[in-house]
């Protein structure tokens, strides 16, 4: 197991009527405190791997940079938990401007229920992109597969950003909502488009990692667990196609089913 990720740590388990002292992999919790143009912008606490990934993707969700050259330098200090930002911009990062509820009347039945920044930087998605239902019980079969992590420790989410046929990245982390940044920070980096691409996910999908799919880009999540009400509201307002309880041979779409077809 990667040291980044967990330790191992002695245990008392029960098991058949008899305590045994044993040992198990426990995820790490690892706390990291960003700074924007030397103001204190967040603490989050995550999985310490793709850390660039996770900053890069976290600021772009928050409304903070539209792209990676928005960012003048980003030095991580791994070891004490502190990352430093520059930008291109003096942009104000006050708090109190991010945690503003918007109560508006923009296009959609939904929106009053994003924060200011949601609403500056969720997007309709526009994706042609259809899937075969074989293709949808494949890619989720392919991320469970990959997810040694999980497999090692039960602690972690999986979010993988994918086309039709294949998982092109996978990340990890304790964070439902870092896993898909980590995904964000990623297409960012390395100039991907990602609106005919599909996430595949781990998790239940919230109103919250809908609106990071929806800020990533794309038009189709995957997921294993149930959406949320307010979830399918918001992909029914944001023209994404939600598809939940992937297990098996068998899932339900609960959003814009017209771009899962028949072969």
């Amino acid at each position: 197991m990667n040291s980044n990720v967990s330790s191992n740590r002695s245990i008392v388990k029960y098991e058949n009527g008899a305590l045994v002292t044993t040992s198990d992999e426990v995820v790490y919790e690892f706390p990291m405190t960003i700074y924007v143009n030397n103001e204190e912008f967040a603490t989050m606490v995550c999985t310490p791997t793709d850390l660039e990934e996770l900053i890069i993707g976290f600021l772009a969700s928050e409304g903070i940079i539209r792209l990676k050259d928005d960012i003048t330098q980003l030095n991580i200090d791994a070891d004490r938990g502190l990352a430093y930002v520059e930008l291109t911009t003096t942009q104000s990062t006050s708090q109190e401007y991010y945690s503003k509820r918007f109560i508006g009347s923009c296009c959609g039945k939904s929106r009053q229920f994003y924060f200011q920044n949601d609403a500056r930087t969720a997007k309709t998605s526009t994706s042609k992109k259809t899937l075969h239902p074989a293709q949808c019980i494949t890619l989720m079969n392919k991320m469970q597969e990959s997810s040694l992590v999980f497999k090692q420790t039960g602690g972690v989410h999986n979010a993988a950003l994918c086309t039709e046929d294949e998982l092109l990245v996978t990340f990890t982390d304790i964070g439902r909502h870092n896993a898909l940044d980590k995904i964000l920070g990623y297409s960012l980096i390395n100039r991907i488009p990602v609106r005919d691409k599909i996430i595949v996910f781990s998790g239940r999908i919230s109103s919250e990692v809908l609106l990071k799919a929806a800020k990533i880009g794309v038009g189709i999540v995957l997921s294993k667990s149930a959406p949320t009400d307010l979830a399918i509201k918001l992909a029914e307002d944001l023209n994404i196609t939600a598809v939940g309880f992937i297990r098996g041979n068998s899932f339900n779409v609960y959003s814009h089913p017209e771009r899962i077809v028949l072969p």
